[in-house]
């Protein structure tokens, strides 16, 4: 038995928020995927954590019993990430960070929260650029380290990254459509129906491959560059999407229900990771920046 954080920090979230959905939402996962870890974990453990009702879940006497235990191993584990890397606490110095888009909004916020509340003697200065000027500014060192969709990244002679995070594409669904009945969907499927695609952070590039493998193409009836667009026209039925679980959230900012679903398709991984250039020499500061995004992540795929 082989218990893992990510099923510790989901059956955390599921327990305090008493449904998949929310908790799905808290840990900015898939329902699915936090169906799975308490499936998972329940096996692995032998016992029931929750009872299922029509509200969500309540945890059962084995369940309350486990939680104690899941935050003591939480809060162990939360000591040691925001304890100061080798002691290194005084370190202070500048790290001219470069994100990109989809970093920006969904990923970079509370790491780096975190990480000046533990090294308040490092300034990290961030500018959100594309992909392309990132990787032209790392080359010119105008910028020391860059967290960014490194499943994007071209330049792989003079970069070198490291990947933190794999998040699964899946198909966006408004409620009731009728592909949510079938039992598998390709992308064949998919192509007999509108489809909204988004545009930022060569999303639609990375679409282009995946489908151009079956020399099919989505039947886009409208372009953005705004993931809250696309997730408004999915709820309000205007078209079907495929996006990665990074961005996913069940509900439009109008309240109206969206749905996931997986496919049945060589469809990649949307990967964040850390991006830096190979000959650079790294400072003290932004060695630790590097090492804190590191060790704040085991291989974890959303």
């Amino acid at each position: 038995m082989a218990i893992s954080l990510r099923q510790i920090r989901y059956f955390i979230a599921t327990a305090d928020r008493g449904q998949v959905s929310l908790a799905a939402t808290e840990v900015n996962v898939s329902q699915s995927a936090i169906t799975a870890a308490i499936q998972q974990l329940e096996a692995d453990l032998g016992v029931s954590l929750f009872t299922r009702h029509n509200a969500g879940l309540a945890l059962t006497m084995e369940g309350t019993r486990f939680l104690q235990h899941a935050r003591n191993i939480m809060a162990a584990v939360n000591a040691a990430e925001t304890a100061p890397l080798s002691g290194l606490s005084t370190i202070s110095g500048t790290v001219r960070l470069g994100v990109t888009y989809t970093v920006a909004g969904y990923f970079l916020p509370r790491h780096y929260a975190r990480f000046i509340r533990t090294y308040p003697n490092i300034k990290v200065e961030i500018s959100e650029l594309p992909r392309q000027q990132i990787e032209d500014k790392l080359n010119s060192g105008a910028l020391d380290l860059a967290v960014m969709l490194v499943s994007n990244i071209h330049d792989r002679t003079h970069l070198a990254c490291e990947t933190l995070l794999r998040s699964k594409r899946r198909l966006w669904l408004p409620v009731e459509h009728e592909l949510l009945r079938a039992e598998t969907i390709t992308l064949e499927d998919i192509s007999k129906f509108p489809y909204v695609m988004l545009t930022v952070d060569e999303a639609n590039r990375t679409a282009g491959l995946y489908w151009k493998k079956i020399t099919l193409k989505p039947n886009v009836i409208f372009k953005t560059s705004s993931v809250e667009a696309v997730r408004s026209m999915v709820a309000d039925g205007i078209g079907v999407t495929i996006l990665s679980d990074m961005v996913y959230r069940p509900w439009s900012l109008e309240g109206q229900r969206i749905e996931m679903r997986s496919i049945t398709a060589d469809i990649p991984t949307m990967d964040v990771g850390l991006a830096w250039r190979k000959a650079a020499k790294q400072s003290p500061a932004t060695a630790i920046l590097r090492e804190f995004f590191g060790l704040s992540f085991s291989g974890d795929s959303a």
